[in-house]
């Protein structure tokens, strides 16, 4: 095809067409999904432009190309044709329309890549659909996971569905089902897909629950694990002889640490690092998991908290202190600043409006830190040196 043809405003050739229904048919995803489902109903009808008036006569060999490409046309139950009189040629027979009518006809337009795509999707459809035919919207929905899975993923799926029944697991985690001959992170994997199947067949109930796992009626993941370190032999001793365990917030909140005094440090690997510290359990990585210090057995024990100076370290400070405020910031100041200022670093994103829950010299800090008044504006836990961090928690302890 010459570039001429190619910019013709009309006359469009079928490999042109071609492009275009793959274009807006088949690659793309939402009008493909549309055409399966009946949302968008069939015939494509697309016109290719013969030409019209003297319009033919400006390009004869265009319109000689544009007659004859669609006249060896392979299939012609495709093409509408329509007889038009030009002053200047004889009556002419002249590609108008390319219509197709179904979704079979759509893939067979596009050719053998549609084929091979299409026997992929429908093969992996079938053993679902033999569950029950009106899950077909719901499979098309997730055409996209139908096409990258395995057949043999598609029958496990088959084998899986009908096991699920409303609050089968009570009082399970996800996985823990009964479930027979399916492993359960075979369901976890697939649990959006599931669950849309499940909400066809059970008349909408997964959704209204508010999806799969409340259907089921499974305890949630635990999530925001937060790791407990004992800091001397006393309080290992008093911990079963665990020198280093992991909780969530909500397990932590239920559970008396043995110690009277608990020191919270915002990053794991600070935390791995501290020194053995008398009667001291640390609490460490939690960042902004800080919503289990509203708890009872805190109250009565001593409390510090320990994050990196940045405008993000001090908001959480300012948040634990909203919620304990008996809490003894340590090593988030001025001067831990001054002597480590070489160390620091750009802090990327800092936060908004200085936190409520400031003492003033913090307040003077976050906005320091905002303004430029250092060499950078974030001073990690890691960077301090390990006399000076030693010095600070053994003051702290003999306070």
């Amino acid at each position: 095809m010459s570039k001429q043809s190619q910019t013709k405003k009309w006359g469009l050739l079928p490999a042109q067409v071609k492009d275009i229904i793959r274009q807006r048919e088949w690659d793309n995803s939402v009008s493909l999904k549309a055409r399966l489902s009946g949302g968008k109903p069939f015939p494509i009808r697309l016109g290719l432009k013969p030409p019209i008036g003297r319009t033919a006569t400006t390009d004869m060999q265009h319109f000689q190309q544009f007659i004859e490409q669609w006249r060896a046309y392979p299939i012609q139950k495709f093409i509408r044709w329509d007889t038009k009189n030009y002053r200047d040629l004889s009556k002419q027979e002249v590609p108008a329309f390319l219509i197709i009518e179904s979704i079979q006809e759509l893939i067979e337009f596009i050719g053998a890549e549609a084929s091979k795509r299409s026997g992929i999707w429908s093969e992996n459809m079938s053993p679902l659909l033999d569950i029950n035919k009106d899950i077909y919207p719901a499979l098309v929905k997730h055409l996209e996971t139908l096409e990258k899975i395995t057949h043999s993923d598609a029958q496990l799926l088959a084998q899986l569905i009908p096991q699920l029944s409303s609050d089968m697991g009570k009082e399970l985690y996800l996985r823990a089902l009964p479930l027979i001959g399916v492993d359960t992170k075979f369901l976890e994997t697939y649990k959006t897909l599931i669950a849309d199947l499940l909400d066809i067949l059970y008349d909408g109930q997964v959704s209204r629950v508010g999806g799969l796992q409340e259907w089921l009626g499974c305890l949630s993941a635990p999530k925001g694990w937060l790791t407990i370190r004992p800091l001397c032999k006393k309080t290992i001793i008093s911990m079963a002889g665990i020198p280093m365990m992991q909780l969530t917030g909500d397990m932590l909140r239920q559970y008396t640490l043995p110690a009277s005094n608990i020191l919270i440090v915002e990053n794991l690997q600070t935390g791995l690092g501290l020194p053995d510290m008398k009667d001291t359990i640390a609490v460490i990585g939690g960042g902004k998991n800080i919503t289990w210090v509203v708890t009872e057995w805190l109250k009565g024990k001593r409390v510090a908290y320990w994050g990196d100076i940045d405008t993000w370290g001090l908001s959480i400070l300012s948040d634990v202190r909203s919620k304990y405020n008996t809490i003894e910031p340590l090593m988030m100041d001025h001067e831990t600043v001054r002597l480590h200022e070489e160390r620091m670093v750009v802090e990327e994103k800092p936060y908004g409006t200085c936190p409520l829950y400031l003492s003033k010299p913090e307040e003077q800090l976050f906005n320091d830190l905002k303004s430029d008044c250092f060499r950078a504006s974030r001073l990690e836990q890691e960077r301090l040196s390990s006399d000076y961090i030693n010095l600070k928690l053994q003051s702290w302890l003999l306070l």
